[in-house]
């Protein structure tokens, strides 16, 4: 670079370290938004990340490296299964397990869930060294294989009273006590691990295993073990490679934090709306200035680098700050909020924050990116003012309003978008919609103001400075873009998610009328592998004679792997009646269940990622009474809210008929009016002890309790939501404060002529605020209007594309009123505070300087 050159460079930075010093509070308020933005997009990835690495971490821990697992279904495999995979070419060894999960009784006063190992001790290293016993000094060699022993993880440990030597698992229905002698290094959720026949034994599992790892021998490949299979396997088995639970887990949470990613960059958008209004503040306070520079030499290439140097100096500095404050931010939410922003979607403890250099040079030019283009257009606007009439005051303002056509384009072209399908899972087409529906409603802010405010003069002789007022907001409707980009896009976003979560919010208040129609539920603790749980035998009738209650209805609930890569579905069994309808949220109607064949109603997630419709046969991993899979008829889709990725409903004398199994976990209980909720659960957990079982694994909840918590959960998972929400609405009042200062302030000239010609100063602010009232509900109007649009796309497409449900659209007419309002309030507050301040005695001189 000529040394000239690097000199005039750097006189020209001097003047844009001038400008920043004489209004830092405008420069911070940019740099704040785009930082801020940067942040959030910032902690969500390291949020998501860190939990998937901690799961991963554990899974790993769990599993080791075994080249192929066959997993058993929901009853287990014969263990016959272990002897017949290691007498198959090319297996170097086939270690057996049983795993599932149970409560522990008295940890610290309180049932926590325990994940239980069985494994052989002396062969579990090559395939998952993590859970290799570890006995304490003084156990013995042979305490690995003792029956009465446990070994422990960091986790459970930590769960136990301090210096406790034996741990109470529900076994069974009936508390059964292991003495912990050592420890395990793997990771995750309390887990406890013992030999196979003690689980066996103790859990109800005799001659079962859950799960059979294979270490290969070198040169073998996996798929032709399975192909020497095919066809042979145990009934609702399925073969698993190393990274399924892996992929299981993410996959889980997917849809969720990529819709967080998407909400976090909504404040990253509106914080360039505001780099563009500050911007446009700087460039019009500046004008003269500029003009001099140009007039001194700075030609038009020179005079946008300048305005588009400083724009990335803002961004720079945003992305630095932004980056350092995401880090903090997602160190905070692992700690408060676990690894899933609250979703519920992972369990165990908050894991370790895992920083990722790329992750945060990418977010950090996102906001390089952001300051950039929010400074385009004044960049452009500095680079085409003619020095010589800006000298004099003239040129500054540009009337002409942009064509109509490319905004009403970018709206077909967003209607088209949002009728896409999804791409890989993900609404990707339904945001870029989002997207060009914004850009295209700004575009057509001119166009309102202009329809708004109409063609027709008002009488001169009677509202003079009303007639003003109107020539100048339709005259200058161009500039009314620039005023109000900030209200279009924070308005129109804040309505979106206003109106998605509403509605959302109502869609779950209604379906938990409908699921929860009796007056207490009692769950039975899992005491076995997943979903054995039970009631005593005899329980329900005892139930049903105690005084008081009025009805019982029982039912049976476990989960069901239809895929080895996608979270289980939760199959519930339960009495439906003559007319399901009348029990269940359907959506749509009830198909008829051919003779001979069992009907079965799914959620709106089955048919998604399972391809079943109604009508169709669906293969579900059980067992009849001759060990054959289980089909069923999808007679109809019904709404579930509680679980993402599935579930079904069937009858429970259809299912007690073809699997045989007549285990009871759930009874619901209408109770005669005025009858004591507390008195029956004490009735029912002294029936539950009289039988044999174990009251203290009984899970009791009112339908009060319920729907409160079922509520709570919501709100928590969209605590995040309106975070983001209450972001977006604060940075784009700090636009409206920014662009119309930046109108207001430009006009020091104009309010000096007008005061010469006799206009007082309420006079003049009265002008101000009636302009600044027409671009405002201009900007209203599209904001509102998009955001309706917006909300539209969020829950009828957004929704069902990632979370596989639908809801109806519920407009909060007060939110969205008082949003709008809030808006109004604070540019007609902005404007006067900027017309006060415009109108000062600068203002007389600035037309004395033209004289």
């Amino acid at each position: 670079m000529p040394p000239e050159r690097a000199a005039g460079g750097a006189r020209l930075w001097r003047l844009s370290l001038a400008e920043w010093r004489s209004h830092p509070w405008r420069q911070l308020s940019a740099l704040l938004s785009v930082a801020l933005g940067v942040a959030l997009a910032l902690s969500v990835h390291l949020i998501n990340e860190s939990a998937l690495a901690e799961f991963s971490s554990a899974v790993h821990s769990a599993n080791g490296e075994p080249d192929l697992s066959l997993v058993a279904g929901p009853g287990g495999m014969d263990e016959a299964w272990l002897d017949r995979l290691a007498d198959q070419p090319g297996v170097r060894l086939a270690h057996p397990r049983v795993e599932l999960s149970t409560e522990a009784l008295g940890l610290n006063g309180q049932v926590h869930t325990v994940r239980v190992v069985g494994l052989d001790a002396l062969q579990v290293y090559p395939v998952a060294p993590e859970l290799m016993p570890r006995p304490d000094d003084g156990a013995g060699r042979l305490a690995v294989l003792d029956p009465a022993l446990g070994f422990a993880n960091a986790a459970l440990v930590q769960a136990l009273a301090p210096g406790a030597r034996d741990i109470a698992l529900l076994a069974q229905g009936k508390p059964v006590r292991w003495r912990l002698a050592g420890r395990v290094v793997a990771g995750g959720a309390p887990l406890l691990v013992m030999d196979v026949a003690s689980a066996q034994q103790a859990f109800g599992w005799g001659g079962r295993l859950s799960r059979i790892d294979l270490r290969l021998a070198p040169g073998t490949a996996p798929q032709a073990l399975r192909k020497a299979l095919d066809g042979q396997l145990p009934p609702g088995s399925h073969w698993g490679e190393a990274d399924d639970d892996r992929q299981r887990v993410a996959n889980l949470s997917h849809a969720y934090r990529v819709n967080l990613t998407v909400l976090a960059l909504v404040a990253l958008v509106v914080g360039g709306f505001l780099v563009f209004s500050v911007v446009s503040l700087a460039v019009a306070q500046r004008t003269p200035a500029l003009a001099l520079l140009g007039v001194l030499g700075l030609d038009a290439a020179g005079r946008r680098r300048l305005v588009l140097q400083e724009c990335a100096a803002t961004g720079l500095l945003a992305g630095l700050l932004g980056v350092g404050l995401g880090t903090g931010m997602a160190a905070l939410a692992l700690r408060w909020l676990a690894g899933d922003l609250g979703g519920g979607y992972f369990s165990g403890g908050a894991p370790q924050l895992q920083f990722s250099w790329p992750a945060a040079a990418v977010c950090a030019g996102l906001g390089l990116v952001a300051a950039l283009v929010g400074g385009a257009w004044p960049a452009a606007r500095a680079a085409r003012l003619a020095p010589a009439q800006a000298l004099k005051g003239l040129g500054g303002q540009d009337g002409e309003a942009p064509p109509v056509w490319p905004g009403l384009l970018l709206l077909l072209a967003g209607a088209g978008l949002a009728l896409l399908p999804p791409l890989g899972d993900l609404p990707l087409a339904a945001y870029a919609a989002v997207a060009a529906w914004l850009v295209g409603g700004i575009a057509l802010v001119p166009a309102v103001v202009r329809v708004l405010l109409g063609e027709r003069s008002a009488r001169p002789a009677r509202r003079p400075l009303l007639l003003l007022a109107l020539q100048r907001a339709r005259h200058q409707r161009a500039t009314a873009t620039a005023a109000v980009a900030g209200v279009v896009a924070s308005l129109a976003l804040s309505v979106a998610l206003t109106v998605m979560v509403a509605s959302f919010r109502d869609a779950v208040t209604e379906w938990l009328e409908t699921v929860l129609p009796a007056d207490l539920y009692v769950r039975a603790s899992s005491g076995g592998s997943t979903g054995s749980a039970s009631f005593p035998d005899g329980l329900v009738a005892r139930v049903q004679a105690l005084p008081g209650v009025q009805r019982v209805a029982a039912g049976r609930g476990l989960p069901l792997s239809l895929s080895a890569r996608q979270p289980e579905v939760w199959l519930q069994a339960r009495t439906l009646g003559e007319d399901p309808a009348r029990s269940l949220p359907l959506v749509g109607l009830a198909l008829p269940a051919p003779a001979g064949q069992v009907g079965v109603f799914v959620s709106e997630a089955v048919p998604t990622l399972y391809g079943v419709q109604p009508g169709q046969l669906l293969a579900l991993p059980l067992l009849d009474r001759e060990g054959r899979t289980v089909k069923v008829f999808v007679r109809g889709v019904l709404r579930d809210y509680a679980r993402q990725f599935g579930s079904l409903v069937m009858a429970l004398d259809d299912y007690q008929r073809l699997t045989g199994d007549t285990r009871l976990n759930d009874l619901a209980l209408w109770l005669a009016p005025a009858q004591a909720q507390q008195a029956v659960r004490d009735q029912v957990s002294a029936l539950v002890a009289a039988l044999g079982g174990a009251p203290q694994a009984l899970g009791f909840a009112s339908t009060v309790q319920l729907k409160a918590v079922s509520l709570q959960i919501f709100d928590r998972s969209f605590a995040v939501t309106r975070y983001l929400q209450a972001v977006a609405i604060a940075i784009g009042l700090a636009g409206v404060a920014a662009s119309l200062s930046a109108q207001v302030l430009a006009r020091r000239r104009e309010f000096g002529l007008l005061a010469h010609l006799g206009l007082t100063r309420s006079q003049v602010l009265r002008l101000v605020l009636m302009e600044t009232l027409g671009w405002l509900g201009a900007g209203l109007v599209v904001g509102v209007a998009l955001g309706l649009a917006i909300s539209a796309v969020l829950v009828f497409v957004v929704n069902p594309q990632s979370f596989h449900w639908t809801m109806p659209l519920r407009v909060p007419l007060a939110q969205v009123g008082g949003l709008a309002a809030a808006m109004l309030v604070a540019g007609l507050a902005t404007s006067a505070w900027a017309a006060r301040h415009a109108l000062s005695a600068d203002a007389v001189r600035a037309v004395k300087e033209d004289w």
